[in-house]
């Protein structure tokens, strides 16, 4: 509206300026070298319009003339990078369909039309990549990483080729240099910070943390926990080293993260051996709401060194109440009450776990048969049924299993992942959801005892008293409830594939952190291929006729020792420590 309005007024001013011009009135005389030109005002001044109109134009044509060359050379250029983004963008789509062909033919087209488009030395770096040659992916990198605008970018690439060959060295010093260029990186700094966990260098990792809240890469909160984490693993390295150290990091990691079951117990033995009970004691219920644990149990059963095992147990009922119903209340409870020769109390603290029990349940029971009655049978039918039963809770992260509290994960140096928890187990299960034994386990169990096995003091252990069985105090395997040798043996399932030990979770992780996993080899599979914790391995001894019987000595001791690793998971500030400071 407001652009009509005014070319409205521009043609009025031109009409009136021309109406003016034409009712002046006179002459307008030139005269140069003997020419004497003479017209009226209104001629003057049109041919004067004229006049600059062809001049203009003339001039506007020169220029053209003048610049053609320069507009030919930058439209062929623009043609080229046009050309260049096309192929830029027709072989990053190739990356994403998998099509390496295309991609390393849209790539040698970007690198001829736009060889310093940062996108083409991107686009040649991730064609060789999906192809597989390393020197022409890393060589794209280098370039990139002379650049300034795609520094970072090359470096991120160069640490991840130095990861896939393997070399720790290069790849922690391109990370740590790509942190000096950019502090708020959190790939760069996730790795520095891993690298460092991984060579034990805590104070390291405590600065690369506070350099995290700094750039604003984790919140308060996550700050204060991984804090946490890291003192706490600072101070069980320190603890045989420098005491001292070792007491001020798990004492301010406790206050950051008072629900971390590794720092609380550390917390509460130095707090114990300081005399301070009270104070140790709230430490570990602290931690035991949030997650009930057994060495959190252990601890606060051992809080006052000297203690019978009657006040022991009396300690940790008070603090399985706090937690009513959980698990590892139980477990606790039994353990103590087996301690202090309180049988009784330790079937009743089991009894809501006794129709789906989990392996260290079923070993507490066998321990409890053995050691009340000297019932050797009922003691190896509970030992056969852990064989079986459900996986305890362990220390998993990403996967992977672990003996103790670890602050990062081997395979993905993530920190502060493990968690206590159940593990999948890679068994096959029946429509129960109970795990089903191998076929050797089904054949030993489906084996007839010889006369001498299945009788001690005139019991039969292989086909137990009616009343006994009604009374569920007798929990036999179905296989081995009948002792007839001419019964067929039921079809056995096909063996249950096992597959590789810890070295196969360590080809799979990183290479960077492969160096730090110093992890025990373990047998069960997990859900993920990666080792669980092992349960004893109790296989039912078949004696010959001319074998001494089941109640000598020498096979006593073998049991003893079977089910001695279960035992003792959760008993003595001896069995902590040995667990914390290995």
């Amino acid at each position: 509206m407001y652009r009509i309005i005014l070319f409205l007024g521009l043609i009025a001013l031109a009409a009136g300026g021309a109406a003016w011009v034409a009712d002046q009135s006179g002459d307008v005389a030139l005269s140069w070298d003997g020419w004497r030109v003479q017209t009226t005002l209104p001629v003057f001044v049109l041919a004067l319009g004229v006049a600059i109109v062809a001049a203009m134009l003339v001039w506007g044509m020169l220029r053209a003339l003048w610049r053609l060359p320069e507009r030919i050379r930058r439209n062929a250029r623009e043609r080229r990078h046009a050309r260049g983004r096309h192929a830029i963008t027709q072989g990053l789509l190739a990356i994403g369909h998998g099509d390496s062909t295309a991609a390393r033919r849209h790539a040698d087209v970007a690198r001829r039309h736009a060889a310093d488009d940062p996108l083409a030395l991107l686009l040649h770096a991730q064609s060789a990549q999906l192809e597989g040659d390393r020197g022409a992916a890393r060589a794209a990198f280098h370039a990139m990483a002379e650049r300034e605008d795609t520094r970072l970018l090359g470096l991120r690439g160069l640490f991840i080729e130095a990861q896939r060959a393997d070399d720790p060295v290069a790849a922690v010093g391109l990370a740590e240099e790509a942190l000096k260029l950019a502090p708020a990186s959190t790939w760069a700094s996730h790795a520095v910070l891993g690298f460092r966990c991984a060579r034990g260098d805590w104070s390291g990792a405590l600065a690369i943390l506070d350099n995290n809240l700094a750039s604003g890469l984790i919140d308060k909160p996550a700050y204060r926990r991984q804090r946490g984490v890291l003192l706490t693993a600072r101070a069980l390295e320190l603890e045989t080293v420098d005491r001292d150290l070792s007491r001020d990091s798990v004492m301010e990691a406790v206050k950051l993260a008072p629900t971390l079951v590794p720092a609380a117990v550390l917390a509460a033995k130095y707090q114990s051996e300081a005399h301070q009970t009270r104070r140790a004691m709230r430490i570990v219920e602290a931690a035991w709401l949030a997650h009930p644990h057994p060495d959190l149990a252990d601890a606060y059963a051992h809080v006052k060194l000297g203690d019978s095992a009657r006040q022991r147990l009396v300690r940790v009922e008070t603090l399985a109440a706090k937690a009513p119903g959980h698990l590892e209340g139980a477990l606790a409870v039994a353990r103590a009450a087996i301690d202090a020769a309180e049988f009784a109390r330790a079937r009743e603290a089991l009894a809501p776990f006794i129709a789906a029990p989990t392996q260290r349940v079923a070993m507490l029971m066998a321990e409890i048969e053995r050691t009340e009655h000297g019932d050797t049978g009922r003691a190896r039918a509970w030992t056969l049924r852990a064989v079986r039963a459900l996986h305890d809770p362990v220390w998993t992260a990403d996967g992977y299993v672990s003996d103790k509290w670890r602050p990062v994960s081997p395979v993905s140096g993530r920190l502060d992942a493990f968690q206590w928890q159940m593990p999948l187990a890679a068994l096959p299960s029946d429509n129960n959801g109970a795990i089903e034994a191998s076929s050797f386990e089904q054949a030993m169990l489906a084996t007839p005892p010889s006369p001498r096995r299945g009788e001690i003091s005139g019991k039969n252990l292989v086909e137990p008293p009616r009343e006994q069985e009604a009374a569920g105090d007798v929990n036999v395997p179905p296989a081995a409830q009948d002792n007839s040798p001419a019964r067929p043996a039921a079809a056995e399932p096909a063996p249950v594939p096992v597959p590789p030990p810890t070295e196969a979770v360590a080809a799979s992780a990183p290479p960077l952190f492969r160096a730090r996993q110093d992890l025990p080899r373990q047998d069960l599979p997990t859900a993920a291929g990666r080792p669980a914790p092992a349960i004893p391995a109790v296989i039912p001894i078949v004696r010959a006729p001319d074998d001494p019987g089941i109640d000598d000595e020498p096979e006593s001791a073998e049991f003893a020792e079977q089910i001695a690793p279960v035992q003792g998971q959760a008993g003595g500030w001896r069995g902590f420590l040995s667990r914390w400071g290995g």
